[in-house]
């Protein structure tokens, strides 16, 4: 799903654009596009909307479910208010990188901060776990390439322009 749900966008975005003269299977003008017109990064930001909608179902249907912040589980309001944060700021960060807004980048790198110090807290704590593992691989591999990208992110709006 990780490669062949963004193979199928871009492959849909390339039939919707204006058929090229060149070889029908040079997605080379295409991959341009989507390059600078920052498409990667919208298209994470709608996986982070993905991923708040997942979320509140979680915490909608297992409301006894506490997270575990810095080796702790919280409970009664702040437990609420601790699972209530993760839709929340994925909502705001999807909806940043779908606009290509400073301020999306800026509360991804505080987020992804929390992330990494609350994980490798978890991991003094708890030790070796599997989904704790690949989540710190994961985040550094994601961080890394959404900085990469950082110059996509404007402070003020862009220019309207099509797709």
């Amino acid at each position: 799903m990780l490669v062949g749900l963004p193979w199928w966008a871009f492959q849909s975005y390339d039939a919707w654009l204006a058929p090229t003269p060149i070889n029908s299977w040079d997605f080379t003008q295409t991959w341009r596009r989507v390059w600078t017109r920052a498409h990667d990064i919208r298209y994470l930001g709608l996986l982070f909307l993905l991923t708040a909608a997942t979320d509140f179902y979680i915490i909608v249907a297992n409301p006894s479910y506490a997270l575990t912040l810095f080796c702790a589980k919280p409970t009664g309001l702040w437990g609420v208010l601790a699972k209530a944060q993760s839709p929340t700021l994925h909502i705001l960060i999807g909806y940043g990188f779908l606009r290509l807004r400073r301020w999306g980048l800026l509360l991804y790198a505080v987020y992804a901060a929390f992330g990494l110090l609350n994980a490798s807290a978890n991991f003094a704590c708890f030790g070796y776990g599997r989904v704790r593992t690949v989540f710190l691989v994961t985040l550094t591999a994601f961080t890394a390439y959404v900085f990469w990208r950082s110059s996509c992110f404007a402070s003020r709006p862009p220019a309207s322009e099509s797709l």
